[in-house]
Formats: structure tokens, sequence, C-alpha cells
């Protein structure tokens, strides 16, 4: 329990995400999405204007959106997120202070590398505030172009696709006839097959 007071004390809030105010956006967001699927499985569930028959395609159907929308919303914002930090991290994407102390310190060679990172060079703290501050800032919207991504074109494609999908599963469970899955052939063996056209053959009305 110390864990998680301390994680939603002030200090624990501020420290995740007093400086990575990108991270934060995320996270709500996510945390948003959650709590909107459940709502409407819940007031599915609750509703009892609407049939069973009826809550048999909507519950799973509303699940599947929320999966859709929660995976979608998280991993495509979490990668503009990523992209945007790893551009300011490598000086890609840089302030006018920034690119001036990247000068001063001769990296150009080393500017726009994987393996750059300006957070690592050892002359950091001449630049930590400017850096921090335009870093932060990308952050926020890097991930709010994400979520916008995610939200307005990825998320309504796939989760239309995944609907449809599902209602025509359920469809077509529900109209299969009951008997088709309780239905075995009846086997006749050849000694009940020569019994049975004996005897039907071999009877009184029987005119040759």
């Amino acid at each position: 329990m110390k864990y998680a007071n301390s994680f939603f004390s002030k200090k624990g809030l501020f420290e995740r995400y007093g400086e990575n105010p990108g991270t934060m956006l995320v996270h709500t967001g996510l945390l948003g999405w959650i709590l909107s699927s459940l709502a409407q499985i819940t007031a599915i569930v609750a509703n009892d204007k609407i049939p069973s028959e009826q809550k048999k395609f909507l519950i799973p159907q509303e699940a599947a959106d929320g999966l859709v929308n929660i995976f979608s919303f998280y991993v495509i914002t979490s990668s503009f997120k990523l992209l945007g930090s790893k551009l300011v991290s490598t000086g890609k994407l840089a302030s006018k202070n920034i690119k001036a102390f990247l000068n001063k310190s001769g990296v150009q060679n080393k500017v726009g590398k994987l393996d750059f990172n300006i957070s690592r060079m050892e002359n950091f703290n001449e630049i930590k505030s400017d850096y921090k501050s335009f870093k932060n800032g990308v952050d926020v919207i890097a991930s709010t172009v994400g979520s916008i991504v995610s939200c307005n074109i990825f998320t309504p494609i796939v989760r239309n696709e995944c609907a449809a999908r599902i209602q025509k599963r359920l469809i077509d469970r529900q109209n299969k006839p009951q008997s088709d899955s309780n239905y075995y052939p009846y086997k006749i063996s050849m000694d009940n097959y020569q019994k049975t056209a004996y005897s039907k053959y071999s009877s009184p009305g029987l005119k040759i």
C-alpha cells in the first residue's frame, strides 16, 4: 500500500508525470477509453428494455469495440510520442537554443543518428532546461496527433470491420438449425436392410 499511496499522492503523481506530460496524456486517454467501454457494456447489461436476443449481439460487439479503441489508442499514441521523443533526443528536431548548443559542442556529425542522445552528453546540464521544455512540448504535440489519428482514422475502420465480422458470426450461429448439432445419420446394417426389403416385398398385398 505504500507504493500505491505514493503513486496517488501529489508527490507521486508529480514525480511520474510532472516532467512527462506526453505520457500523462497517453495514460489518461487510455483510462478514459477503458472506463467508457465498461460503462457502455454495463449499460447494455443493466437495461431491461433491451431484449436478451439483442444483448447477445450488442455485448460482444461493444466489447470488441472497446478492445479496438483501447489497443489502437495506446499503440498509435505511444508510437507517435516515442517517435517525437526520438527526434528530439537525437537532435533531428531541435529548437534554436539546442541547435546552437550542438554546434558549439561540435557534434554535428552525430546529430540524427539512432545511437546519439543529447541527454547523455557530458555538458548536457548547459542545455538541460531548454531541452526538457522543448521535449515536453514535442511529446504533447505528438501524443495529441497520435490520439487524433487513432480516434478518427484508424480506430473507426478497424472497429467497423471487427463489428461486421462478429455480427455475421452471431447471425450465422443464431440461424443455424439446432438439429444440425445433434444430427447423426442412422447407419443401417446389411442384415437389417435385407429384412426390411423382404418384409416390404413379401407382403400379402404384393401383386406379380
